[in-house]
């Protein structure tokens, strides 16, 4: 059996194509097979690929029709043979011992997953730069050296990235749990990441930085197109997960707000050409909320603010209104925050100040 299975999905990547890869052969784990899906690109990226498969034997290639990178994965999944599973993406690259230090943690500990750290490379600037989301710290600290289970996380859960590219998954785990990635939509990862990870008994975190994910305007992600609305469907799809497994009742507010910040983040994202339409399709689902027999649990979970930016959703008769009422909400939030952090300053300073006189 080949020890790690890793998959790539390839659409128009042609000018980070060879990098990448080339960054999987000179693994020092050479025992790993590396299956590439053309996702149908209109440049050069399957020429590169079946370039690469002519002179290595490890590198298959297949060829799908455009249906984005979820069916892409799913595709490649089901033709992996390895013991363990590594998803990557075509413009990225991974340390040179990652693998081999992947693989043996994973044998030694007998893992479902393991999880590490990654680092962000601008393209642009031709700089690395690490954040909270990619380092995953805090739940460093709470996993420490311990092999967990999903039950031991809590809202510890909250804090590990999504991405599969800072994972590597037993492959016979995977296919237990019914993981799959969510097909015709961007951040199709969260929906494969919670159904393996409710499934999981077995997780170890290593505090290791092995993965540089590169980003650029040409990426699904980086893009801000109107792509960006699939978040909708994403979210109440991870609700939906969250009550196959028995999950909703400890963590319904926690979700009900994670839905509220993270749509009025992606409208952040979104470029401005699309903004208006993202809007709409916002209200558009905030609605089927008010119309539904949840509607009542959903007010009381969501907090004061969160559920002030859900009704300026509702009540917008136009995108305008929308944008000036979002403009004076969270300028109002945003001074209500430095008068309670003033106001903290303060009360500390005064009790500072009471203790030096006594001394």
């Amino acid at each position: 059996m080949t020890k790690v299975s890793i998959i790539m999905p390839v659409y128009n990547g042609e000018d980070y194509l060879a990098q990448s890869i080339e960054s999987v052969l000179s693994q020092t784990l050479d025992d790993f097979e590396l299956i590439c899906v053309d996702d149908g690109s209109t440049d050069g990226s399957l020429e590169i690929l079946n370039g690469f498969a002519e002179n290595d034997s490890r590198i298959r290639v297949f060829h799908q029709q455009n249906s984005g990178g979820g069916a892409a994965r799913n595709f490649a999944m089901r033709h992996a043979t390895g013991k363990y599973l590594y998803c990557m993406d075509a413009d990225d690259l991974i340390k040179r011992t990652a693998l081999e230090e992947l693989y043996g943690i994973c044998e030694e500990k007998r893992l479902d997953m393991v999880i590490f750290q990654a680092v962000n490379y601008d393209e642009d600037a031709g700089e690395y730069y690490r954040t909270r989301y990619y380092d995953m710290t805090e739940f460093a600290d709470f996993a420490g050296d311990r092999i967990l289970g999903c039950d031991d996380l809590g809202d510890m859960m909250f804090k590990i990235n999504v991405t599969p590219w800072c994972k590597l998954y037993n492959l016979e785990f995977v296919k237990r749990s019914g993981a799959q990635f969510a097909e015709g939509l961007i951040f199709h990862d969260n929906v494969f990441f919670w159904e393996a990870i409710f499934n999981a008994e077995r997780i170890y975190f290593l505090r290791q930085c092995l993965y540089a994910r590169r980003r650029h305007s040409a990426s699904s992600t980086g893009a801000g197109d109107r792509r960006f609305v699939s978040a909708i469907t994403i979210h109440n799809m991870i609700i939906g997960i969250f009550m196959k497994y028995g999950k909703w009742d400890q963590y319904k507010c926690k979700l009900y707000n994670r839905k509220i910040r993270l749509l009025e983040r992606r409208f952040d994202e979104v470029a401005d050409e699309f903004k208006e339409f993202f809007f709409c399709e916002m209200k558009r689902d905030f609605h089927k909320i008010i119309g539904h027999e949840r509607y009542d649990e959903f007010m009381e979970c969501v907090n004061r603010n969160n559920k002030r930016r859900f009704m300026n959703v509702i009540e917008s008769k136009s995108y305008d209104e929308f944008l000036k009422k979002r403009k004076a909400l969270e300028l109002e939030i945003r001074n209500a925050k430095k008068k309670q952090n003033k106001s903290f300053y303060d009360s500390a300073t005064r009790k500072l100040k009471r203790g030096l006189r006594r001394l």
